[in-house]
């Protein structure tokens, strides 16, 4: 796709709704063009990276700066609204959502979620610091350009790459207390990155027909039952691994390593009876789905509850730098070896 066909792609006249448009829009109708279940997962990893850091916000900047993150998550979600009301209008998922309806004009959800994520960044980085607002802009217009408006349309991995937006928030809230990145936040994001594809293929194949009237080229439409359950298997797999990495590294406790080993199993059995079910049979997709969102909200939660509780001595500031327990009996030799060398006050 080229430069010029994707700013056509992005003008406010692309798609006429086939609805009239409402008169007088609710409230609710805007508060559902920020997707507030997906908003509010985001707000709570977020929150989790900024309660996990080893710099404490005062409440209140803490406060407006979950906020902003909030601001920033609705915006993304109104913008993608926006520029997929053709396609939401197709689609038997998301035809009733406020564009498709005609309760909001494509051209209001536009302005709106553009003064929205302006004020989102702004806020965030007049109450924190410059590199978490830089993160919250890069998240928005990662999720809205490129996600959106390129991968979703073009390719069978548009959600897998796409899925770095949603992977960020808990990074926004560690930079947010932090004015940097460590390498805490980067495994949450991993584990988010990872959880992605398995959770979001699990809802595709039981909507295929969806996708593929719309012409959204999601792996199940494109390459078929079989090896959409394959991939979410391998996916599954690194996933369990990935989640892991917190306690590993020594960056949290029992709780969580308890909890990780559990529910990864249950993650993974889950996924190997999907694979090995039969097409007909929808329940064994829905039951991953929805065990899926179960799976990060728990993992994060403990997590949460780890620091909060003080369950494992994982954060240290000192002059020197920011220093890290690492279960090192868990860890490869050669993974050791390689940490072992890594100076941490100079990354």
């Amino acid at each position: 796709m080229n430069v010029k066909s994707i700013v056509g792609q992005l003008g406010v006249g692309r798609v006429r709704s086939a609805h009239p448009r409402a008169a007088h829009p609710h409230v609710s109708d805007f508060v559902a063009l920020t997707k507030p279940r997906v908003m509010m997962l985001a707000v709570f990893t977020a929150l989790v990276g900024l309660s996990s850091a080893p710099v404490r916000l005062d409440p209140l900047t803490a406060l407006v700066a979950v906020i902003a993150i909030a601001a920033g998550a609705g915006a993304a979600g109104m913008l993608n609204m926006w520029y997929d009301s053709d396609i939401d209008a197709i689609m038997s998922r998301t035809a009733m959502r406020p564009i498709p309806l005609g309760k909001v004009s494509r051209f209001d959800a536009l302005v709106l979620g553009t003064v929205l994520g302006g004020f989102a960044v702004v806020a965030l980085a007049l109450v924190t610091n410059l590199m978490a607002a830089a993160l919250l802009a890069g998240a928005i217009l990662f999720y809205v350009v490129v996600y959106t408006a390129w991968l979703k349309r073009s390719t069978r991995q548009n959600i897998v790459i796409g899925g770095a937006a949603g992977a960020l928030p808990p990074v926004i809230g560690w930079a947010a207390a932090t004015g940097e990145v460590g390498f805490e936040p980067l495994a949450l994001f991993l584990i988010i990155f990872l959880w992605t594809p398995p959770h979001f293929w699990a809802l595709a194949l039981n909507r295929t027909e969806d996708y593929s009237r719309a012409g959204v080229p999601m792996l199940p439409v494109v390459a078929g039952r079989a090896a959409t359950t394959r991939q979410i298997l391998i996916y599954s797999g690194l996933l369990a691994l990935a989640s892991a990495l917190p306690w590993a590294m020594g960056f949290a406790g029992m709780i969580y390593g308890v909890t990780v080993a559990i529910c990864g199993a249950l993650f993974l059995m889950l996924a190997f009876q999907l694979d090995r079910s039969i097409g007909p049979d929808r329940r064994p997709a829905h039951r991953l789905f929805v065990f899926s969102i179960f799976y990060l909200f728990v993992l994060f939660a403990a997590l949460l509850v780890d620091h909060d509780g003080n369950s494992s001595s994982l954060m240290r500031t000192s002059r020197g730098g920011l220093g890290i327990t690492v279960h090192a009996e868990i860890l490869p030799k050669a993974v050791r070896t390689a940490w072992r060398s890594i100076n941490l006050s100079e990354v």
